[in-house]
């Protein structure tokens, strides 16, 4: 398969690690109609984001995982979703959203099997899941599917008055492009508990927030098998790790959400990232600093905006926050993934002439692995 490459490590493009140490991006590089910038910040002591771009002369892909209870199931998804979603457009001729739903459906009914297989060695498999954000861009049409709360925000050109004199001046407006699977909307909580009559309890606020079965705020993700098959939670070896969690049915999905949009000259740009983005930073403000900013370094950018903003819910600094070790950083700021991609209309024929038939960029599995390899490796050369 063309796609097998885009996963082997060694083949993967590494970007920069700067003076954060648990920071990792790549400034600017092309895609299949224009020009895309990533970044990942690392809180969790085992990375638990993942994220993917990957080119043809046809179609960009672009994949934001955001796992939960581990990275195991994000790490999974980076893997495995793509080579479906390849095969079945190889087989039914073309993207759509009934192609994009079966490689979401195979990549969970995969990640099942592999819970089954590890049960007996590491039962604590089943508690361990992963939002799921995937943009495609084939032609002139957009794709955008999710489960969970990571999010995509298109930028487009919108008009204002502006300057003394009330003149128009160009300016950007943020249009939400996915759907946020997280009970703290209110419309979320609602599909719950119309979905579940006889549970009174299948929303709880508990520890500041809404919570399904005060457990788990996202509905909808690969993996986090325990609340989509009760025998796994009912199963003594499981209840060793995990409490147990009575459940009658299913209390989460992995039925994505899929929007199909034709693109227009006045779309800009679109900003995929997991919500320890958009914990920080409104859609509207995100896409105020791509418009403001050069291209080169945006992700970078934008991640540094969410943490100074993180900083100073805390009365801190950003460089007090860069201080402060792996595992105890997700106490101020979550792993955050962005990736911004921009749409330039008129380059989309020319664009890879020069370039492979697939590129694929992948982010670092764990940020702090790599710097720390580096380091040794920088030692050893002066050694």
């Amino acid at each position: 398969m063309m796609l097998r490459s885009c996963y082997r490590p060694l083949e993967r493009c590494f970007g920069k690690l700067r003076s954060d140490a648990l920071m990792w991006h790549m400034d600017l590089k092309p895609h299949s109609s224009g020009d895309f910038s990533i970044a990942v910040v690392q809180a969790n002591s085992a990375l638990e984001d993942q994220g993917q771009v990957i080119s043809s002369p046809f179609a960009t892909f672009v994949g934001v995982y955001d796992g939960h209870g581990g990275p195991e199931a994000s790490r999974f998804v980076n893997s495995r979703l793509f080579p479906h979603l390849h095969k079945f457009v190889m087989e039914q001729g073309g993207l759509s959203p009934e192609v994009i739903k079966k490689a979401f459906d195979a990549t969970e009914e995969e990640f099942l099997h592999l819970v089954k297989r590890s049960w007996t060695a590491k039962p604590q498999i089943a508690s361990v899941g992963s939002c799921c954000l995937v943009g495609a861009i084939t032609g002139d049409m957009l794709y955008v599917a999710n489960l969970g709360d990571s999010r995509a925000v298109l930028g487009r050109k919108g008009e204002g008055r502006g300057g003394s004199g009330g003149d128009l001046e160009m300016k950007v407006v943020a249009e939400r492009m996915s759907t946020d699977h997280n009970v703290a909307a209110e419309e979320v909580r609602k599909e719950l508990v119309d979905l579940h009559p006889d549970d009174s309890h299948i929303v709880v606020y508990t520890r500041g927030v809404w919570r399904i079965k005060g457990i788990i705020q996202v509905s909808r993700s690969i993996g986090d098998v325990y609340l989509k098959k009760p025998e796994f939670s009912r199963d003594p070896l499981f209840q060793q790790f995990i409490a147990p969690v009575p459940l009658k049915r299913a209390v989460m999905t992995a039925e994505p959400s899929i929007r199909s949009r034709k693109l227009r000259q006045q779309d800009l740009f679109i900003i995929f990232a997991s919500d320890g983005l958009w914990e920080q930073l409104s859609d509207q403000a995100a896409v105020e600093i791509v418009f403001k900013h050069p291209r080169a370094g945006i992700a970078k950018r934008l991640v540094r905006a969410a943490l100074h903003e993180a900083a100073k819910k805390r009365e801190m600094r950003y460089d007090d926050i860069k201080r402060i070790e792996k595992g105890i950083r997700r106490h101020f700021h979550d792993d955050i993934t962005v990736i911004v991609i921009f749409l330039d209309h008129q380059q989309r024929s020319s664009r890879f002439n020069k370039l492979s038939s697939f590129d694929c960029t992948s982010a670092p599995v764990d940020i702090f692995s790599l710097n720390s390899v580096e380091a040794e490796d920088t030692l050893r050369s002066r050694g």
